[in-house]
């Protein structure tokens, strides 16, 4: 049983040509330089993979269904590309909807065309060196001077942080007594004066996603980059949270998939004491486990995807679905490498690759100890969490 039709699978096999031959080939060299190519977002916006809720006539797809993005998450795991697939699925599934939804028609005419196109990259700072995921608490700050916003402040850990054109900054235009009331949306474009970008960060996985510090010296942020109403941040950035969320633990379940497919390959065709590894009861164990686990998850992880789409997800539901997709994906790639013994812990084989990327996907998007605290409060007050 499965959630897509035929469109979505013939999008699907235009996909991953484009994966084979626009990113696969370069995914070495991304890892290396840390960063992915910005042509890859234009010629994905050539052949509609980017933008694909973006109303047609501000040049997007015009198909607000979340089982295309989730086609593309799927399709980024399973060719093993890293974190060359993770700005462009923050891209669209992450940023996209906050200008959709919050855009004036001047901005919607300024900037989702090129959002579309793959022009304009864009990204979402939030956190901030002291605060994590503590959002009430962030010390960014706009002050009112006439027709502009007069932006202070630091990020970090901001994906797409080196490519990004347009960049949405959670920073407190109010009262900073006012916690969340407090909070405003600006958008900061490349180039604006003060605005500076520090150095992509190293990490031990994601390598080619670039994740840098942002840094904001006076910047003049025009009152016409304001997203939505002024002191509403808070509330916008919970609107998209359940997708966001949502994109992160399909992901994850994708991920698991791809490695389980590479690693019956392997113990297949690789050979110990005279047999293939496939025939030792170890080997049946652990396949069975991580198979087991990637099939109980799948039936949860679409249900959501389609609750999502009758706009029915809840946050509960949402965190659970990145709590358990993302511990899944982490527990299963574990195993698996295992099976792969030394050259599991190289780059020869992909799913080292897999196993250093996934460790930060139980911290990016609220750890899963914020989802367990999100979670357990309709647990608590009986609400449940499978309305």
């Amino acid at each position: 049983m499965t959630i897509y039709d035929e469109e979505h699978e013939l999008f699907r096999d235009s996909f991953r040509a484009f994966v084979e031959s626009e990113m696969v080939p370069h995914v070495e060299r991304w890892e290396r330089e840390g960063i992915m190519d910005r042509g890859v977002y234009v010629e994905a916006g050539k052949h509609g993979f980017i933008g694909m809720a973006i109303p047609e006539e501000y040049g997007g797809g015009g198909v607000k269904d979340f089982r295309f993005n989730a086609v593309l998450n799927e399709e980024i795991a399973r060719a093993g590309i890293g974190g060359g697939g993770l700005g462009m699925m923050l891209h669209n599934d992450i940023t996209t909807p906050y200008f959709i939804e919050y855009c004036t028609e001047e901005q919607r005419q300024r900037w989702l065309h090129g959002i579309a196109s793959g022009e304009l990259i864009t990204a979402i700072a939030m956190t901030e060196p002291g605060t994590g995921s503590d959002l009430q608490s962030i010390g960014t700050s706009a002050v009112r001077d006439g027709d502009e916003f007069v932006l202070n402040g630091a990020k970090t850990f901001i994906t797409n942080g080196i490519n990004s054109d347009l960049v949405i900054v959670a920073c407190k235009t109010g009262d900073p007594k006012a916690g969340a009331n407090a909070m405003s949306l600006l958008v900061v474009e490349r180039g604006m004066p003060g605005f500076e970008r520090g150095r992509n960060l190293d990490k031990i996985g994601q390598h080619s996603a670039d994740t840098a510090e942002l840094f904001f010296s006076d910047v003049r942020v025009p009152v016409t980059n304001l997203l939505g109403e002024e002191g509403k941040a808070f509330e916008y950035l919970s609107f998209n949270l359940a997708q966001e969320r949502l994109s992160i633990g399909l992901y994850g379940l994708a991920a698991a998939q791809a490695v389980l497919d590479w690693t019956v390959d392997y113990v297949n065709e690789r050979h110990a004491f005279g047999k293939p590894i496939a025939s030792f009861q170890n080997t049946k164990f652990v396949l069975a486990e991580v198979a087991t686990e990637v099939e109980v998850t799948r039936p949860f992880i679409d249900e959501c995807v389609m609750k999502l789409n009758a706009g029915e997800l809840s946050p509960a539901v949402a965190a659970m679905s990145k709590l358990w997709g993302t511990e899944m994906q982490n527990r299963c790639i574990d195993k698996c490498l295992q099976l792969f013994g030394g050259y599991g812990y190289t780059t020869e084989y992909p799913v080292g690759r897999a196993f250093a990327d996934a460790r930060v996907c139980t911290i990016y998007g609220g750890t899963s100890e914020i989802m367990k605290t999100i979670i357990s409060k309709d647990v608590l007050t009986g609400r449940g969490v499978t309305s």
